[in-house]
């Protein structure tokens, strides 16, 4: 199907929710839907950013500059997922704490703002890894319009274009405790050093970053086409001088490059993988 015929069913689709409230992290799928649903339901679309640790402050920045550009009502509440000792732990369905946190949140302000539906970014991409945030939506009785109109990663992108979005290349973002390792506590000292040193590493110049947390340790994980720069001896030498600045001893960069969700490469089914 043409994208212009699958913006035009998710503009029905959201038309006929009447009033949402859009779970919107700022990335370019909550973004694309917020977007659509302001220019269809106008002061009847609320786009709400949870807070809280995990979230970087350049992405918070984001959210709010996107959210100003489309010209919509956003608000910014807070999350503590931070004290639940379940999400702490840091096993693999850390994500459903996270996200029953973040949907509890929204029921409860949905509520309180009359509005009608909740509704996320989620498209079909999103299903073919292992995501348990997806089940606390559907416990939730979220709504995922663009998963219900067969929206891909793609078609959201050449979608954002479409309305005039200019985050519609922005690389994928998560928070940031995806960076730690299952198993490996989650604390507002490792998500603040994690995030220092991402930010540092965006100054020198690279786009697509991760900075993955293994103790003392940090793994790099770039695009491939930025794999020279990071090769450079300036840059390199900078990038090992803010890991340090930032608390890590050592600074490595994977070879493999940066790909999503790397750390769940560890599982098996959804389970951890125990290496003797």
């Amino acid at each position: 199907m043409p994208i212009s015929e699958k913006l035009a069913a998710l503009r029905s689709r959201l038309r006929a929710l009447d009033s949402v409230l859009v779970c919107y992290s700022g990335g370019v799928d909550s973004a694309f839907v917020l977007a659509v649903a302001h220019q269809e339901l106008g002061a009847r679309a609320v786009g709400m950013t949870a807070v809280s640790p995990s979230l970087a402050p350049a992405e918070r920045e984001d959210a709010e500059a996107v959210a100003r550009l489309i010209g919509c009502d956003h608000r910014l509440v807070e999350s503590n997922e931070i004290e639940d000792p379940s999400y702490v732990a840091n096993n693999p369905d850390r994500c459903f704490h996270c996200k029953s946190e973040l949907y509890r949140i929204a029921s409860k302000k949905r509520v309180e703002w009359s509005l009608h539906a909740i509704v996320n970014g989620t498209n079909i991409d999103d299903l073919g890894d292992y995501r348990p945030g997806l089940e606390a939506a559907k416990a939730a009785g979220v709504i995922s319009p663009m998963v219900e109109l067969g929206f891909t990663k793609a078609d959201v992108r050449a979608g954002a274009a479409l309305v005039g979005l200019p985050i519609w290349d922005k690389p994928a973002a998560a928070c940031l405790s995806s960076r730690i390792p299952f198993g490996t506590s989650v604390t507002r000292e490792r998500l603040t050093q994690i995030g220092g040193f991402e930010a540092a590493l965006r100054e020198l110049g690279f786009r697509q970053v991760r900075v993955r947390y293994h103790g003392e340790l940090a793994r790099i994980e770039v695009s491939l086409d930025e794999m020279p720069r990071a090769a450079d001896a300036i840059v390199r030498s900078a990038m090992v001088e803010s890991g340090k600045e930032h608390g890590f001893r050592y600074v490595t960069l994977d070879l493999g490059g940066y790909r999503m969700g790397s750390h769940n490469e560890v599982l098996v089914g959804k389970t951890l993988r125990i290496v003797s």
